[in-house]
């Protein structure tokens, strides 16, 4: 099973100098997460210092569509 923690703390440990958002980015990219999935862990290993809260939503956003790009990719489309 895909875990989206495990792939986020082996990206902390090998950057460690980027930023939790950034390496959160990568450890779903192109995975097919779900939108309840990526929104539950981002709250988890996400520190709040590295976003605006008012930005949360567009960035739980993008996120999804970072997730489910081969998705996008094949419809056109980059909605949630």
């Amino acid at each position: 099973m895909r875990s989206i923690k495990r792939r986020f703390l082996n990206l902390q440990e090998k950057y460690p100098s980027l930023s939790s958002l950034i390496n959160f980015t990568r450890a779903i990219k192109e995975q097919k997460f779900t939108k309840d999935m990526i929104g539950r862990w981002f709250g988890k290993l996400v520190e709040k210092d590295d976003y605006s809260t008012s930005d949360k939503k567009e960035i739980l956003k993008h996120l999804l569509s970072v997730s489910n790009f081969e998705d996008n990719k094949k419809t056109g489309q980059i909605n949630p």
